[in-house]
């Protein structure tokens, strides 16, 4: 696949094919695995001997000249309004210029995607038909694989290598199949220092960039979040030994280097960068935890000349759950956007937390509804606009929903002068269908009016069973309430009573408010 430029459905389909095949060949026991990955049995798989004593870096090649500072180099102005998204079949290679990721020609890239779970602990999820629906139904143009360097699992510790190897390179065919860059993560954490297993992170990039050399898409992140007391220094010496690895199969690959503190350090390598081409510094954040100040040291840096790839967020806090920010996440969207920083959403598993984007209890790995969505989930799909997903329902699924349990009341909404208030005053099943009777009060706090009309929205299609003084209609999930013969004159102060319908819909059948 020495072009990566494959198009069409029928390439891809062709490609899905081969890739699953090469899947069944090696043995893939990993959708049902939830520990480690076992050792791949076939010939035919990529076999990777496993690693004795680490061999001496090869160098990066200095072409003798002198890099300019950061601050100096030029910062390409950035439109992404009307922007078509990129991808690797229209792109071409990319690289980095600046602050900068841009295509083949130079022109500036923002790639907006996934990153998966542990990919020991949640394969199932990668996929030929999830990566598929990733670039056709959400939108997404790229999708990182993470690869814990530790912990359960992990490549270094206690991990199927050799089987972890061939599912990342068949995950990054797949990848190319679908039309997506594709991040290859080397996932530390729980290590901290990427100095830890250096030995073990060197034979990865070096056995896994060797098969995927020929590939457009891929991009590496060769230390995720580096913590505890690893200092700049640390990370550039682990950098400056491992960046070879990768370059000596393929010279030209974009590489993310991790930053401290959780890669949220980026004033580090703002003042002593590493001096190798084809280079970003990863920030990551989790809206509900880190808010102006780091998203301020963001655009100071990118405006620095610094190219940073914010190669994972969530919507929650730091620990990957509790409570979730929409605020500040989409606050941070706007200036990731106005920058043209490319961001990767963690994660794509049905892990019970808030950082998860499929809800706990679906079985599914592919072919997701907005039902399968968690809040995450849902406020992702709005972000990336994919088209498989219909504008209004993810409207109505994102809505807040009043209450609609019997004797429930709700301050509704302000139609024109007149504020609305909804009272569920009774509820019953039948046929299949559950039946509410709402009462509805309004008061007129503004001048006079001589008719009115409120339209009032549903999380479901409504059928409307029965309205009294009123003309009541229903259209889809919206239904519009009017004053009858009687009643449209509301003088300023007065209250409008007695109105009231019945409709019908499934039991979770509620008012929204959008």
């Amino acid at each position: 696949m020495a072009d990566g430029k494959m198009k069409g459905r029928f390439a891809r389909m062709g490609l899905a094919v081969a890739a699953l095949a090469v899947l069944v060949g090696i043995g893939v026991a990993l959708a049902a695995s939830v520990g480690t990955i076992e050792e791949a049995k076939n010939g035919d798989a990529l076999m990777v001997e496993e690693p004795q004593a680490p061999a001496p870096a090869p160098k990066a090649e200095d072409d003798g000249g002198e890099e300019a500072p950061l601050a100096t180099r030029p910062k390409p102005e950035v439109d992404t309004s009307g922007r078509e998204i990129a991808t690797p079949s229209t792109t071409g290679p990319l690289h980095v210029e600046g602050s900068q990721l841009v295509d083949e020609a130079g022109n500036p890239v923002q790639l907006r995607g996934v990153s998966t779970h542990g990919l020991a602990w949640y394969p199932q999820f990668v996929n030929q038909q999830m990566f598929n629906d990733l670039h056709d139904v959400w939108g997404a143009n790229a999708v990182r694989l993470a690869v814990y360097s530790a912990d359960s699992g992990g490549w270094a510790t206690d991990g199927g290598r050799v089987a972890m190897n061939n599912f990342v390179i068949e995950a990054a065919r797949m990848a190319e199949a679908a039309d997506l860059f594709v991040i290859v993560d080397w996932h530390i954490l729980s290590d901290g220092n990427p100095l830890t297993y250096q030995w073990a992170a060197e034979e990865f990039f070096k056995e896994v960039s060797v098969v995927l050399k020929d590939q457009t898409n891929v991009i590496y992140e060769i230390c995720n979040e580096p913590n505890g007391s690893t200092t700049w220094d640390n990370v550039k010496d682990y950098a400056e030994d491992v960046i070879p690895w990768i370059r000596r199969n393929d010279p030209d690959a974009v590489v993310i280097v991790g930053t401290p503190t959780w890669s949220q350090d980026l004033e580090a390598p703002l003042e002593s960068p590493l001096d190798i081409d084809n280079v970003m510094y990863a920030l990551h954040f989790y809206a509900a935890t880190h808010q102006d100040d780091l998203r301020n040291r963001l655009r100071s840096a990118v405006e620095a000349g610094l190219p940073v790839f914010v190669s994972e967020f969530g919507i929650c806090e730091a620990s990957g759950d509790g409570a979730i920010d929409y605020e500040s996440a989409d606050a941070w969207v706007a200036v990731m956007d106005s920058l043209n920083v490319s961001y990767i959403c963690w994660n794509l598993s049905n892990k019970d937390e808030a950082a998860a984007l499929i809800k706990p209890d679906v079985t599914a790995t592919s072919g997701f509804t907005l039902d399968d969505l968690t809040p995450e989930g849902l406020w992702l799909a709005d972000i990336l606009k994919g088209p498989g997903f219909d504008r209004k329902e993810l409207m109505l699924a994102r809505a807040e929903k009043k209450p609609n349990a019997q004797g429930s009341a709700m301050m509704a909404f302000v139609d024109g002068t007149i504020q609305w208030q909804l009272n569920v005053t009774e509820t019953w099943e039948e046929d299949g269908r559950t039946f509410f009777k709402y009462e509805m009060t309004g008061s007129n706090y503004s001048a006079g009016v001589k008719k009115w009309s409120a339209t009032i929205p549903f999380n479901r299609d409504v059928q409307l069973e029965d309205s009294w003084n009123c003309v009541a209609s229903a259209s889809g999930n919206e239904l519009t309430v009017a004053n009858d013969e009687h009643n449209g004159k509301v003088a300023a102060g007065d209250v409008v009573e007695g109105v009231g319908f019945i409709v019908s819909g499934p039991a979770d059948l509620a008012v929204v408010d959008l």
